[in-house]
């Protein structure tokens, strides 16, 4: 039974005003959108419901325009961009609350789509102020959030209205919160992590609480440096944070107390600079040359953590192994994710995975699609790694 509301209990939706939160938060260039994955993710959502008859008013922030009107941020363009994609007119109200929200509210038909003005034009939105969650939740019935990429924020359109109006689940932040719930909550063992990516500053509470939950736990990138210079092994000129030493052996023995198997290179691509096509070389992890950098992990490394992949029936996945940007140093990265996409294909494996480096790391691999999620949420995504709740998905919660 799912600990959150979804819009299969939310009733006879016909006529009824549904505050919609979704993420329009998209990249715009002169005005245009330049990728409509988010717009697209939403899309099931709002069709369900104004295919039942619901009257759906969308909510929804874009940019930071730091609690002021302003032009750069409107929401405007996008609304038109999402008619194009829902092949339906979208009306487009000039606030999201007070006399301009009102009037376009009560111009709606069942099945009317309307898409309200930037929430972040108030003040009270990031500050989640109770006066602006009053004024949002008087213009409808009741309350869908669809999205999870701005769950770990408390704001007045992701978590205060959720206390004033019945509150639902959306398709999307269902179909998340499942995927999430087979990652970690619920996985079938044995579980395999992959963390990667440049820092382990930016990761710590990530790694604290992966290594008391998963069975394995792959350390790559530039912070893969780090836990190798804890442990005395020389790393060259490689990309590394010296100060966070006794943190990376503090990860290392709360794993040997956990039976957490941490799983480190044991090879590395490495090459005297950090540019495409730079000349590089493979050296075992214990000869690295002093002015050398590793760069990606060597073709032993990669055999390990498909092994490590071949013996795991659930993956999560964040951060990449190398500095995939740039050829040849993306290899570890695209031969560990085709791994794990033709394993997932084989039905052998549940692969989740999340984090904006992460996202592009798989595109580039070609393989998003053969993961069973990719979580386009970013920060609520690696707070759900960490262990935290989330207050937009807590308010959704049966109570």
């Amino acid at each position: 039974m799912k600990s959150f509301r979804t819009l299969d209990d939310a009733g006879d939706l016909r006529g009824k005003r549904v505050l919609l939160r979704v993420d329009l938060n998209v990249p715009t260039e002169n005005g245009r959108v330049t990728d409509a994955t988010r717009i697209e993710r939403v899309l099931p959502t709002i069709r369900e419901i104004a295919g039942h008859g619901g009257r759906v008013i969308l909510l929804a922030h874009f940019g930071r325009p730091k609690g002021k009107r302003s032009e750069a941020d409107t929401l405007r363009p996008v609304g038109t961009e999402l008619g194009r994609h829902l092949d339906a007119p979208v009306a487009f109200a000039e606030d999201c609350i007070g006399e301009p929200a009102e009037r376009a509210v009560a111009a709606m038909k069942d099945g009317d789509v309307l898409l309200l003005e930037n929430t972040r034009f108030h003040a009270g939105e990031e500050a989640n102020d109770p006066a602006l969650a009053r004024s949002l939740a008087a213009l409808g019935d009741l309350y869908v959030n669809d999205a999870f990429s701005a769950a770990h924020r408390a704001h007045a359109s992701t978590e205060g209205i959720a206390h004033l109006l019945p509150a639902f689940a959306g398709r999307t932040m269902e179909a998340e919160l499942e995927a999430l719930s087979k990652g970690l909550e619920a996985p079938e063992h044995p579980v395999v992590a992959i963390v990667g990516g440049a820092k382990v500053s930016t990761k710590i509470d990530l790694l604290e609480n992966l290594v008391g939950r998963v069975d394995a736990l792959v350390i790559g990138g530039g912070m893969a440096n780090t836990f190798l210079n804890a442990i005395d092994i020389g790393i060259g000129r490689s990309l590394c944070e010296k100060d966070l030493a006794a943190t990376a052996q503090r990860i290392l023995d709360r794993a040997r107390e956990t039976g957490c198997a941490i799983i480190l290179p044991v090879d590395g691509v490495v090459a005297e600079e950090f540019k495409a096509g730079a000349p590089h070389h493979t050296y075992g992890i214990d000869a690295i040359p002093s002015n050398g950098m590793i760069l990606d992990i060597g073709s032993q490394s990669v055999e390990r953590v498909n092994a490590a992949i071949d013996d795991a029936r659930t993956l999560v996945w964040n951060g990449p192994l190398g500095a995939f940007e740039i050829a040849p140093f993306d290899q570890g990265t695209v031969a560990a994710a085709r791994h794990a996409a033709e394993r997932t294909r084989a039905g052998k494996l549940v692969s989740v995975a999340g984090g904006g480096d992460t996202v592009a790391a798989l595109n580039h691999a070609g393989v998003s699609e053969s993961f069973t999620y990719v979580s386009t949420a970013g920060g609520a995504f690696l707070e759900w790694l960490e262990g935290k709740s989330l207050p937009g998905v807590e308010a959704l919660k049966a109570r």
